[in-house]
C-alpha cells in the first residue's frame, strides 16, 4: 500500500520520513496554504531523495502552464489537483504532462457527490478522497465517513485522506480498502512541521496490522 505524507516543508524531514517508510511525499504549491513551498524549497527537499520515492506537487485551480513549469523545475513525478478542476482540464493536463502521475482530489460532501468521481477515472491515474471543508482545501484534520466508502471501488487506484492519524489508521483500514493513504495534519506538530515520532508510530501501527 502506498503511504503519502503531504505538506512537507523541510528538506531534512523529507529524507527522514522516507527512511521511516513513506513511498510518496506531497508538496503544497498553493500560495494561500500554511504549508506552501516555493520551487526552490521543493528542489531542496527532493535533491537527496531516492529515485523510487514519488514526489507529488499539490495544486488548486492553477493553470496548465503554471503546473507544467513547477513540475519541470522541481522534478516532480506527480501532480495532485485539489481545486475545482474539471475532467476536461485533467485530460488537457495529461496531454501536457504525459509521463507524470495525475491525482484528482475530491472533497467528498455526500454519497451523491461521491458518485461523480467516476467522471474523472478515464482522465487521471489516481483519485484521492478527502473530507469536505467549506474554506480549506485539505489538512483540516476532519475525517471522512468511512462507512460511506466501504463499497467504493473505482476503476483506478485511490488514496484515502482526511483526518488520518496513527491512532485511527487501523480502524480506518479495517473499514475501507484504499490503494494508499495520505496524511498531513495527523503527523504534525504545526502546519508543515512534521512530528517524526508520530510518523514512526504510524508505520509501527501499519506493520502491526
Amino acid at each position: 500500500m502506498r503511504v503519502k505524507i503531504c505538506g512537507i516543508t523541510q528538506p531534512q524531514q523529507s529524507i527522514a520520513i522516507t527512511t521511516l517508510g513513506a513511498t510518496a511525499l506531497g508538496f503544497i504549491c498553493v500560495p494561500t496554504s500554511p504549508r506552501y513551498v516555493t520551487i526552490d524549497q521543493i528542489q531542496a527537499a527532493v535533491a537527496e531523495l531516492p529515485s523510487h520515492i514519488d514526489k507529488i506537487g499539490v495544486f488548486a485551480n492553477s493553470s496548465i502552464d503554471q503546473i507544467s513549469e513547477t513540475v519541470r523545475k522541481s522534478e516532480l513525478t506527480g501532480v495532485q489537483l485539489h481545486g475545482d478542476e474539471s475532467p476536461e482540464f485533467c485530460y488537457q493536463l495529461r496531454i501536457s504532462l504525459p509521463q507524470v502521475e495525475i491525482i484528482k482530489a475530491m472533497r467528498v460532501r455526500s454519497l451523491e457527490h461521491l458518485q461523480t468521481v467516476t467522471n474523472y477515472t478515464k482522465f487521471v491515474d489516481t483519485l484521492l478522497l478527502d473530507a469536505y471543508h467549506p474554506q480549506q482545501l485539505g489538512g483540516t484534520g476532519k475525517t471522512l465517513d468511512w462507512q460511506m466508502l466501504q463499497e467504493f471501488s473505482p476503476a483506478c487506484p485511490w488514496f484515502l485522506a482526511g483526518g488520518l492519524t496513527p491512532d485511527n489508521i487501523v480502524e480506518a483500514l479495517s473499514q475501507v480498502k484504499p490503494s494508499g493513504i495520505d496524511l498531513s495534519s495527523g503527523v504534525e506538530r504545526s502546519p508543515g512541521d512534521k512530528d517524526l515520532d508520530k510518523v514512526a508510530l504510524l508505520f509501527q501501527r501499519l506493520g502491526d496490522r
